[in-house]
């Protein structure tokens, strides 16, 4: 079981830190060209305030994956994985967006599953001990 576990988190770490650098790409390009036509039907926003919004989400991402990593602080790894499994089955499943004749389908449901899987590695990721720190006594 603690394999499982760990590819669970190992997953999850991947997952999320691959999805906050593409979220990090996509807005710096809109931004960058003006972010007057970004939509993206899954999400709330459009136009320069979905650009601004998945910036600050891709760095929270970021910095949430680096702090799991470190296992400093997981808190904030295990919230973002819960808002992106929230949104994505939200905004693919629970909202009034239609696929264009089969189109992206299958990619959906791959970030939606995804998503929750990677979900799952983040609370295992939440409940992993913090590593001993050693203390080196240079008294003698």
């Amino acid at each position: 079981m603690g394999a499982v576990k760990t590819l669970l988190r190992l997953f999850s770490y991947l997952y999320h830190g691959l999805l906050a650098l593409f979220l990090l790409l996509v807005s710096a390009l809109a931004l960058a060209s003006g972010a007057r036509s970004l939509h993206l039907d899954m999400l709330p926003w459009s136009g320069a305030t979905l650009a601004w919004v998945l910036l600050a989400a891709s760095l929270f991402g970021l910095a949430a994956v680096l702090l799991a990593i470190t296992r400093s602080v997981p808190v904030p790894f295990f919230l973002w994985s819960l808002v992106v499994a929230a949104m994505l089955l939200k905004g693919y499943v629970f909202s009034s967006f239609r696929f264009a004749a089969g189109v992206g389908v299958h990619t959906a449901i791959y970030l939606v599953l995804g998503s929750w899987l990677a979900l799952l590695g983040a609370w295992f990721a939440l409940r992993l001990p913090k590593p001993a720190r050693v203390i080196l006594n240079s008294s003698r």
